[in-house]
């Protein structure tokens, strides 16, 4: 057993001892001769007393010395224990959330049998559904964006920090926006880089990765030469945001083959949303946008054109627009991003941000279909092959059959440029309400398609007839009616004979 966990357990004693003998922090302070901070330490866990502190402790709660330092706990919270030593538990980033491991059990610790189900709970329902660690963490990281509304003034002020100190060396300001060229002869002359656009492309084994980096004295970053310019921009910005926030725990790959802890992920999300407020600073976004709410009318090219303007692509648009709207115009959102692999009839949900706590389609079972109506799977190119010119742009009013409630969403589709048989479609959404009619003026625009949506197939009540795109049958749907009818049926009999008392 680890210290950490030792502490942890004795701290949760301690405190649980001191609520049930009626004490508060100042009297057992006292009656301990210690400092009341000292014992706040000792009760999270970040402490261990010395052991004639423990003999006054023990006097003051009325608990023997030994019933006190054990580290065995009691049969029912046996599993807590377990729960404790778990890598879920302790690797979650509680810090990140304003908490510690022994923060979350001093909410609880006046019903320990409770918290020791609920932890055991979500350890089990991770390893039962298979949730590797690594999801278990990005998760984490998506509650801790959503928690900030995605919107972080460091990181903003930093990039425009950057900019106000080399962009004159470099030729670009807000007006002027970062190159290619510009970005990349920065990396090398400000922070020794060697960038090479040739080998992994050559590597049959590295094809896949957009970017690699190998560090040292004199880093080397190599990027796919079959990358767009507007992504290779992107890799560079954020190579950067690495290097001016000196994040040193962060990835080396585009994708990571492993994830070795909350702080890695949560440094490559600071690293990309510097490089995306370098690349599209915010008061020229904050200015498009704006604009782009006052049409009277959707104009889809209008969408489009910012994409050129940027010269980034659909998903980093869509998620600077998802930094700044929350906070500069007092709308949540959520964004989706599905994949597709052409001749298959899966669609995955590979990226989410939900701050409309949008009953998104991650939360449905294993082996449930997405409803076919969403926006995101409607934009995902049906033929496989290289990425379309213009690309595929849509919105569409939403309105869930259950609930009623409507969503305003738009976005792209497009081929992945290093997968050309995988298409991809992000979206962003936002909750129809007075707010949403207050900012965006072609929100009532009538060419704007209209369409009722459901969470899975196997959920929905619509009828073959109602629904031409559905693909597989309401299962789930008819399984809770059969249930009800049991249900009904049990009571109907129980009033006509009795309880049989």
């Amino acid at each position: 057993m680890s210290l950490d966990l030792i502490n942890i357990i004795f701290g949760m004693k301690v405190r649980q001892a001191r609520l049930e003998a009626g004490l508060t922090l100042t009297d057992l302070a006292r009656q301990a001769e210690m400092s009341p901070s000292y014992l706040t330490e000792i009760e999270k866990g970040r402490k261990y007393p010395r052991a004639d502190k423990i003999v006054k402790m023990a006097e003051a709660l009325g608990k023997p010395y030994d019933d006190l330092v054990s580290i065995r706990l009691a049969p029912s919270l046996r599993q807590l224990e377990t729960t404790l030593s778990s890598t879920t538990m302790q690797r979650f980033p509680f810090e990140e959330f304003g908490l510690e491991p022994a923060d979350v059990l001093g909410l609880i610790t006046r019903e320990p049998e409770r918290a020791s189900a609920l932890l055991h709970a979500v350890v089990e329902i991770a390893r039962r559904y298979d949730l590797r660690e690594e999801e278990f963490l990005r998760a984490a990281l998506r509650s801790y964006q959503e928690m900030h509304e995605n919107y972080f003034p460091d990181l903003e002020d930093a990039a425009l920090r950057f900019g106000a100190e080399f962009g004159p060396r470099y030729g670009f300001d807000e007006a002027t926006l970062p190159t290619l060229d510009a970005l990349s002869t920065l990396l090398r002359q400000e922070y020794g880089y060697t960038i090479d656009d040739r080998a992994l492309a050559n590597i049959e084994e590295l094809r896949a990765f957009r970017s690699l980096v190998l560090p040292g004295r004199r880093p080397q970053l190599f990027i796919n030469s079959r990358l767009y310019a507007r992504q290779v921009k992107f890799i560079l910005a954020r190579e950067i945001g690495y290097r001016y926030l000196s994040l040193k725990e962060r990835s080396l790959t585009s994708t990571p083959d492993r994830v070795d802890s909350f702080q890695q992920l949560l440094n490559d999300a600071r690293a990309a949303y510097f490089g995306g407020a370098l690349l599209m600073p915010r008061g020229r976004v904050l200015a498009d946008l704006q604009a782009f709410f006052a049409l009277p009318a959707w104009e889809p090219g209008r969408f489009s054109a910012m994409l050129t303007t940027y010269e980034v692509t659909p998903e980093m648009l869509l998620y600077r627009f998802s930094e700044l709207i929350p906070e500069f115009f007092g709308i949540k959102l959520h964004i989706l991003r599905f994949h597709h692999t052409s001749g298959s009839d899966e669609y995955h949900l590979v990226r989410h941000l939900n701050m409309n706590q949008l009953l998104v389609p991650s939360g449905i079972g294993l082996l449930e279909h997405h409803c076919r109506r969403w926006l995101s799977i409607r934009l995902l190119p049906d033929a496989p092959g290289a990425a379309a010119d213009p690309l595929p742009v849509g919105v569409q009013l939403s309105e869930f059959l259950s609930t009623q409630e409507q969503f305003l969403c738009m976005g792209f589709g497009r081929r992945m440029v290093l997968s050309p048989q995988v298409a991809s479609s992000v979206i962003i959404g936002f909750r129809v309400d007075a707010d949403l009619r207050a900012t965006i003026r072609f929100l009532d625009d009538p060419n704007i398609p209209r369409d009722i949506i459901h969470e899975t197939c196997e959920r929905c009540p619509l009828t073959p007839e109602q629904c031409a795109v559905r693909a597989a049958p309401p299962a789930l749907l008819e399984a809770r009616r059969e249930q009800m009818a049991r249900k009904l049926a049990l009571s109907q009999l129980q009033a006509r004979y009795g309880t049989g008392d």
